[in-house]
């Protein structure tokens, strides 16, 4: 074997610290030992890992490399000791979903919380992260399950598309713009916005669509969730730019007009993103269906409302990049 635990952790204390003594001293070894055990890797891998120097080490090109799956293959293994500890504690299942802002705060709470109810020995962890970082996550196995919105390109990725939302503007009733049938997104720049904060996808995706056109945003204030952008938009300190969903729930509380956005971008689909569905664990693969089943029949309550979008037809899953 080229390595073991003991090994790793080791290198990656001498990373941190850039320093066998110390890293030495973290894992209770002798400096020798310590000495011996990064000789043995280098022997083993057949390039040098560490540039000795008078203030300490620094890591080779090679040792940069190392150091990363190293890192990736700890965090792993911190994973199996919590799924493992999970079995000790009753549960039988865990699942790990890296989602966009609006699943996060809009739609996957009440999902999660019927499927918890009819799965009470599974745990699910669900932790927000921008499009690039969820793919990511799905790549390198620290997520089960992404969930996206948007046009999405994952090499090797199965990419389920499962429902349709579309971005709105929202008003209070006595805006200039309010009661408009449809604007597109540029003609809303003059004025004042109310957007979330710098890390959600949302403000991420539409920096990006302003800064395609030369254009700025008039950010008057920055919030972390729907309802609290809605609440500013009420009161008329600014507009903002949300899923027509967040918008419609909010205008049943609030007084709020909602406008139709005319770009061809404001209508995005939802997917889901896995690494290969028949992989999953079988508690993830009913997940990722009762999302899909849950999501259908709210499209399906939805075109009963006037002026809401019908429901997407249904797609098969399958790689695509």
């Amino acid at each position: 074997m080229l390595f073991d635990l003991t090994d790793l952790r080791l290198f990656i204390l001498i990373a941190e610290h850039n320093s066998l003594t110390r890293s030495a001293e973290r894992m209770n070894l002798s400096l020798a030992a310590t000495s011996n055990r990064i000789k043995e890797l280098e022997t083993r891998f057949g390039t040098r890992l560490l540039y000795r120097e008078s203030k300490g080490v620094q890591l080779t090109p090679a040792g940069h490399t190392l150091l990363h799956h190293a890192q990736q293959f700890m965090q792993q293994v911190e994973h199996l000791k919590s799924d493992m500890q999970q079995y000790n504690n009753g549960i039988k299942g865990y699942i790990r979903i890296f989602a966009n802002t609006t699943a996060v705060t809009e739609f996957m709470p009440e999902i999660l919380g019927k499927f918890l109810a009819r799965h009470p020995q599974v745990n699910v962890a669900l932790e927000e992260r921008l499009n690039h970082d969820i793919l990511r996550g799905i790549q390198e196995g620290t997520a089960d399950i992404g969930i996206v919105a948007g046009p999405v390109q994952g090499d090797g990725l199965q990419i389920l598309n499962f429902s349709t939302d579309r971005l709105v503007l929202a008003t209070a009733l006595e805006h200039p713009l309010a009661g408009s049938a449809s604007l597109p997104f540029i003609q809303t720049l003059e004025y004042e916005h109310i957007g979330l904060h710098e890390g959600s996808t949302l403000h991420h995706f539409l920096s990006k669509i302003v800064a395609e056109n030369g254009q700025r945003l008039k950010l008057r204030i920055q919030v972390r969730s729907f309802e609290a952008m809605c609440r500013m938009i009420e009161t008329n300190v600014g507009i903002g730019i949300l899923p027509r969903s967040a918008a419609q729930r909010h205008q049943q509380t609030m007084q709020l007009s909602v406008v139709e956005l005319s770009d061809p971008w404001s209508v995005r689909e939802r997917s889901m993103v896995v690494q290969d569905i028949d992989t999953l664990s079988p508690h993830a693969r009913n997940l990722v269906e009762f999302i899909r089943e849950q999501t259908a029949q709210g499209a399906e309550d939805d075109a009963l409302v006037p002026g809401a979008t019908p429901p997407p037809a249904k797609t098969g899953s399958g790689k695509r990049a």
